[in-house]
């Protein structure tokens, strides 16, 4: 097996630099115990969370300015955790979860690379019924929904860690599989909203995607 490449990067913010190390491509794989095989996620998958995508920087730049005070918030899925990046160095209170293994490793290494401070992580899936997080006031994602099954999983497991009052932010890039996340996020007492990302000029190809917002009060 050829040794596993990476690449460093640097996502500019305004005056603000996020630094960030990736795999180089996604077709980078390296599952030496069998650990990711053993989650069941597959070699085709293993490299998903070590890129970063374009949904990925659309909510990353939404975070720059969204209102985080007094918040508890969490990033589902955060792959290699860009916005959490970002929202830690606005000194958020922002937690970090994905179901890949190697993913806390990355996310501790791109916080160092950012001199910030520890950003708490917990490696779970949605179907995972304890999992230890809590609750929050704020939960973000982006490119979640990319499996018709997930809308079930992903309300579910939102739920499961929101506040009584809480907001949740999702980049979704298109894929076609949300409308039925909404439908169970409104069950569960969210209003639904939408809106196309007004600047994307960070991004090298047009984004036909949405930010998803529900809102329960």
């Amino acid at each position: 097996m050829a040794p596993l490449r990476i690449r460093y990067q640097t996502h500019e913010f305004g005056i603000v630099d996020i630094h960030v190390r990736t795999l180089r491509d996604n077709q980078e794989f390296e599952d030496i115990n069998g650990e990711a095989e053993k989650l069941g996620i597959s070699s085709a998958t293993w490299p998903l969370f070590g890129i970063v995508w374009p949904s990925g920087q659309v909510l990353s730049h939404h975070m720059l300015d969204y209102q985080i005070e007094d918040k508890r918030i969490l990033e589902v899925g955060c792959g290699i955790g860009l916005a959490s990046l970002v929202l830690n160095h606005r000194e958020a209170d922002i937690t970090a979860t994905d179901y890949h293994p190697e993913t806390g490793g990355f996310l501790a290494k791109n916080v160092a690379l950012n001199q910030g401070r520890p950003i708490p992580f917990v490696r779970t899936g949605w179907a995972d019924e304890e999992s230890e997080l809590g609750k929050f006031d704020l939960i973000i994602g982006s490119d979640l929904l990319y499996e018709q099954e997930h809308a079930d999983l992903l309300s579910l497991f939102i739920d499961q860690h929101a506040k009584p009052i809480c907001d949740v932010i999702l980049v979704d890039p298109g894929r076609g599989n949300h409308a039925k996340f909404s439908k169970k996020m409104v069950l569960l007492g969210f209003n639904h909203s939408q809106q196309k990302p007004i600047h994307t000029e960070f991004l090298s190809e047009p984004f036909n995607g949405q930010i998803l917002t529900y809102r329960r009060n």
